[in-house]
């Protein structure tokens, strides 16, 4: 396995965004589909709906109902095609991993749950690199030995 995707990534490359070309051209060129996670698409999937969510309480944020909608169903279109693979994980070690991912660095970092979430799943799943765009992500990715090419 080459490439685990975040969230940040898989906005990026839906949405018209800082890093949507990069994102596209980072799939274009990719040599096999870059994985994904149960707990990613979930995250990924509530995030889409929060945006519609916090655009019907404030029209200058977030994204329309029918967009989300539509981010969502290509979404849906991509894992069923396979343009990602979605890993299964064996979810205690996981947690195990992220324990120790926590107690080394959310103290002096203060990294976010999720973030910790997806990079142990990296490694547990023999990952190379991390897909994203997220500042956090990236850097404790990189501390944990990941490489971050975007």
């Amino acid at each position: 396995m080459s490439a685990f995707v975040d969230a940040s990534f898989l906005f990026a490359l839906y949405r018209q965004q800082p890093g949507n070309e990069r994102a596209l051209e980072w799939m274009a060129t990719a040599s096999e589909p870059p994985v994904v996670s149960a707990l990613l698409v979930f995250e990924f999937e509530q995030a889409v709906r929060f945006e519609v969510f916090r655009r019907g309480r404030d029209h200058t944020k977030g994204f329309s109902e029918i967009a989300g909608l539509n981010l969502l169903a290509q979404f849906e279109t991509h894992l069923t095609q396979r343009v990602f693979a979605v890993a299964d994980f064996e979810a205690a070690r996981v947690v195990r991993e992220a324990s120790r991912i926590s107690e080394k660095h959310t103290i002096r970092r203060g990294v976010r749950a999720f973030d910790i979430l997806h990079v142990a799943t990296a490694l547990v799943l023999g990952a190379r690199e991390l897909l994203t765009f997220d500042i956090g992500q990236r850097t404790l990715a990189e501390v944990e030995g990941l490489t971050v090419p975007l």
